[in-house]
């Protein structure tokens, strides 16, 4: 019985890169021997087992043959007869199919540490076609290693158009999409995700509604790049520097999926795309099975953003108004979650990347002075039912017009009492 570290830990400890979990195989062993040694099962399809201390993963050597479309048409085998190169051969990328011995040594049969050198993503064989979940790993792992000038090789590349081709996309199911998608927006450059999938023709099948912005032109005067899904993937990049939060990421991901309908006959202008961009985002969330917080966050953005980019010409109303509409009061994380969302599409343009983007601020402070307004107050005057929400809602403009005053004598606008 021989145990081998594998996968990530090898290739992410070869990178300079934190190394969050461990995973092994183990060659010329039964499931009988690893009970027998106080392993816990924990694998459904094959064996895999905890360390009865460390608690880390230790899967048997296997193999695997495909009998069926999709990603689920397999059947795996692992016996004590089954070797580690075979097993490193069924792995998807060579940089994923590299081992080290107990005390340290490299076992690389496959070339993984020359491309980890050259910054490669390459698959190791042709099986790399028989599971589509692949394609999403791929773009996932280009999310994540972009920043360290990683690309992927031009024949993998060629290998999964031929697979969106021949339909094997077709057989993922929402749940593994998002999945894939949800870990790749939470990625350095989650853009490459995005990028990889179009170029093999995946993102048409996966997410028309972002797939068909590419091509769409906008008003060079407000988007130097032009090009709508160019400006996503730029925005993609800003909201990487600015949040780490899922909802926001995915929001700036679907903010103007409304453009994509855009007559052809009004371009490059994009009257009212924010409420066609509603409806997208609801018929993508509904097919990818999204959780209800990246939705709800998704449809604002894209129905409000505008607001956020005018917001130094919104009356006082108006601003509380759209702190209503995002439901502010019960849900203040949102405001923040919002301006951040929009910050990152003002700034995902060309040359446009460091601008300054002062509404986020101001909003910032008028949403704190508006939920500083103690409606107990008004009760205490003897104010009942709606006279007490009006009275709230006076109070409300009037505290968010001190701060519009604030912000105009400080030179961030200049603008009348509103």
């Amino acid at each position: 019985m021989q145990i081998y570290l594998v996968g990530g830990a090898v290739r992410d400890k070869r990178l300079g890169r934190p190394v969050k979990e461990r995973d092994w195989v183990v060659v010329g062993a039964t499931p009988e021997q690893m009970l027998a040694l106080g392993y816990r099962p924990v694998g459904k399809d094959f064996p895999v087992f905890l360390h009865p201390e460390t608690k880390e993963e230790h899967a048997l050597a296997r193999t695997e043959r495909k009998t069926a479309p999709g990603y689920q048409g397999f059947v795996f085998h692992a016996d004590s007869d089954v070797t580690l190169e075979q097993d490193l051969r069924r792995r998807d990328l060579t940089i994923n199919a590299m081992a080290e011995t107990p005390d340290g040594q490299l076992i690389d049969p496959l070339g993984g540490a020359r491309d980890l050198e050259a910054r490669i993503l390459r698959h190791v064989s042709d099986a790399f076609a028989e599971d589509p979940v692949r394609i999403l790993r791929l773009a996932r792992f280009a999310a994540r290693y972009r920043p360290l000038g990683f690309t992927v090789a031009e024949e993998t590349m060629a290998l999964c158009r031929h697979m969106v081709a021949i339909g094997e996309v077709d057989a993922l199911v929402p749940e593994r999409v998002w999945q894939e998608l949800a870990k790749a927006l939470l990625e350095p450059a989650p853009q490459a995700f995005f990028e990889v999938l179009r170029a093999c023709g995946a993102l048409a099948k996966l997410m028309p509604e972002l797939d068909r912005l590419w091509g769409v032109p906008q008003p060079p005067r407000h988007h130097p790049e032009v090009d709508t899904g160019e400006h996503v993937m730029l925005a993609l990049r800003q909201i990487a520097r600015l949040s780490d939060d899922l909802a926001v990421r995915f929001a700036v991901l679907v903010h103007d999926l409304g453009k994509g309908l855009t007559p052809s006959d009004e371009l490059p202008s994009h009257r009212g795309h924010e409420l066609r961009g509603v409806e997208l985002v609801e018929q993508l969330c509904q097919r990818l099975k999204a959780p209800n917080h990246c939705r709800d966050l998704g449809r604002l953005v894209a129905k409000l953003h505008l607001h956020c980019h005018r917001a130094f010409e919104l009356k006082s109303s108006s601003v509380l108004k759209l702190f209503e509409q995002l439901d502010a009061f019960r849900r203040p994380e949102r405001v923040e979650q919002f301006v951040l969302a929009c910050e990152a599409d003002a700034r995902g343009r060309a040359g446009l990347e460091n601008r300054d983007y002062s509404q986020a601020d101001y909003l910032r402070a008028a949403f704190a002075a508006a939920r500083a307004v103690n409606p107990r107050a008004f009760v205490e005057q003897g104010l009942k039912g709606p006279a007490i929400a009006e009275a709230l809602h006076q109070a409300r403009v009037e505290a968010i017009k001190q701060v519009r005053r604030s912000c105009a004598d400080s030179g961030q606008f200049s603008a009348t009492d509103q």
